[in-house]
């Protein structure tokens, strides 16, 4: 390639890179714009879904399943924690290691923030065809497996 080809290729995945982390926000955005009407956004709904799968966990366990840093995970299982979403207690033998819990209140948010979250990812993603969605998989995937391996 020549220079100006090389250029021209570089500009192309800084602006193909800035657009999808642009259409990335805006998905993200109106997710949780829709999931709100559930009264939870996607990050707090990923933290109940953790507890409906695992059953109770420390929150020590709760930050390494979501990938999170424990006070990033303590403010959002305080805040659920005042909804009576989830509940916490202490552990018998460590007073400061808290065990997080689903509460029932918090089953059924979560069931409706899922189906709200389900309803608008139809309406993002329902308008491709199978081809075209196959095609966005293996483009993420490809993406995906970059940044994972990207220091």
């Amino acid at each position: 390639m020549r220079e100006h080809e090389v250029m021209a290729a570089t500009d192309g995945c800084e602006r193909s890179g800035l657009y999808f982390l642009s259409v990335a926000y805006r998905v993200r955005e109106k997710v949780d714009q829709h999931m709100s009407a559930a009264g939870l956004s996607l990050s707090r709904t990923k933290v109940l879904q953790v507890l409906a799968q695992h059953g109770a966990l420390h929150q020590v366990e709760l930050s390494e399943a979501l990938g999170q840093a424990p006070r990033s995970v303590t403010q959002t299982v305080e805040a659920l924690e005042r909804a009576g979403l989830v509940t916490r207690t202490n552990d018998p033998e460590d007073r400061r290691r808290k065990t997080v819990s689903l509460t029932t209140t918090g089953q059924a948010a979560l069931a409706t923030a899922e189906q709200a979250g389900k309803q608008i990812l139809q309406r993002f993603f329902g308008s491709l065809d199978t081809h075209q969605l196959a095609q966005l998989e293996t483009l993420l995937t490809l993406i995906d497996t970059v940044a994972t391996n990207t220091d």
